[in-house]
């Protein structure tokens, strides 16, 4: 069974796939947004007063960061390794954010359509400190498509 009306999904549910292969190992998903320029126009109307009118424009790129454990996921690695070399024709793929149920039942995806990796923050390394190491990676998008 799904979610009942009035329930809301769990932030601690998602899940991250590039060209359809699941990351794991994922602590955090943030900044996924949806941008479009905003076009403002003014014109008169026949009884002479000022009116301002506003379209949809075109649509941005954006970015997301996603945190994850430093593991050696051959196909995240890989997929850093080819958009840190520019290798553009191959770096570039679909990647979905997925939102799951309480019975891990995918109930939204966020697609990211020509995706890349443009950016990795590795956490601080430190003797005698007892924390999971972790690496911040900024996707970089040219389309979302909210499904």
């Amino acid at each position: 069974m799904s979610l009942q009306p009035g329930d809301a999904l769990t932030s601690h549910n998602f899940g991250l796939q590039i060209d359809g292969v699941m990351v794991e190992y994922l602590a955090e998903v943030s900044g996924l947004s949806l941008e479009q320029d905003v076009i403002e126009y003014q014109q008169v109307s026949s009884q002479g007063r000022a009116v301002t009118k506003k379209l949809p424009g075109v649509k941005k790129a954006g970015t997301c960061t996603v945190v994850r454990g430093m593991t050696q996921s051959a196909a995240f690695n890989q997929w850093i390794s080819e958009s840190v070399a520019g290798n553009m024709g191959s770096a570039r793929k679909n990647a979905t954010i997925l939102v799951m149920d309480y019975q891990d039942n995918p109930v939204k995806r966020y697609n990211m359509r020509n995706a890349w990796c443009s950016k990795v923050d590795t956490s601080t390394v430190k003797a005698g400190e007892a924390a999971a190491l972790t690496e911040t990676v900024t996707i970089t998008f040219e389309e979302l498509v909210i499904e």
